[in-house]
This record gives C-alpha cells, structure tokens and sequence, in this order.
C-alpha cells in the first residue's frame, strides 16, 4: 500500500466509495446528519455530485471536482462533518492506535477511489451502484431503493 498513488486529472470524475468503521449500519438511521455534513462540505469546495447511492454502512458516488486537487479534502470534509455532529448510542470498540490517536470509530481510515476513463467506465459504476441494495439484499428491485439519485420515489 505504501507505492499506492492517486490520480489527479483535471476535468475527471471520480467514483468514490466510503465505509463506516467496522461496517456499523449508521448511515440510514443519520441520513440528516449526512446530508449536512455533504451541504457544509460544499461550503468550502466547489464539486458535483454526479450520482450518489447510500446504504447502512457505505456509500458509494460519483464526483467532478472543480479542483481535481481536492477530492481527498471532500471526502475528508464529508467525514469530518459527519464525525462532528453524529452521537453514538454506545461506546464502540476500537484498536488502541485509533484510540490514542483520537479517532472516533465512525469511519474507515481509507476510502476507495478510482478515477473515470471514459464513458464505458462511467456506466460500469453506475450499474454496480444501483445494483448494490440488491447485492447487499436489501432490496428485490434497484427501484425500491429509495437512498439515492437515480429513482425519484414518490
């Protein structure tokens, strides 16, 4: 992992994938909490969210920076955000680094990244994130799904 470089392309969109500490399914259950933390987010960097699907314990979206610099302090900014203002219920376990580092067991330390080629690799991610509450069986139809931007639920 330590060889493992990140690619910064300007005018590139980049699928992102974030996972909570020891996949805790609190993402749903705080779906306020992340949706302010992604508005403060976009307070201080200027990015779209191209698509975007949220489960339990990750959630999966496609990004264009207006800086390509950036992305990383976005995904941090979102997190960060969220950290701040989410309250566990109970005390969660954790490693004593992460502990005596002072991290609070919200969140993975790293995140999946993978920077967009072109428009067969844009519909490669796309499909894998609306399949995804199927694959996770949490739903029987991508439509039922009602936690992201593809289907407007009435």
């Amino acid at each position: 992992m330590a060889n493992y470089k990140r690619l910064f392309i300007a005018g590139y969109s980049y699928y992102i994938t974030i996972v909570t500490h020891r996949r805790e399914a609190l993402l749903i259950e705080n779906i306020d909490i992340l949706r302010e933390s992604f508005k403060e987010s976009k307070k201080y960097y200027k990015y779209q969210i191209n698509s975007i699907i949220i489960l339990p314990d990750h959630l999966h979206m496609i990004i264009t920076p207006q800086n390509t610099l950036e992305y990383p302090k976005i995904i941090h900014s979102i997190k960060y955000n969220f950290s701040k203002r989410y309250r566990p219920k109970e005390k969660i376990e954790q490693s004593t680094s992460r502990d005596k580092n002072k991290m609070k067991p919200i969140w993975q330390k790293r995140y999946y990244e993978h920077t967009i080629r072109d428009e067969k690799d844009y519909s490669r991610c796309i499909e894998y994130m609306k399949t995804n509450p199927i694959k996770h069986k949490l739903v029987e139809n991508q439509k039922d799904w009602k936690y992201s931007s593809f289907y407007k639920n009435p």
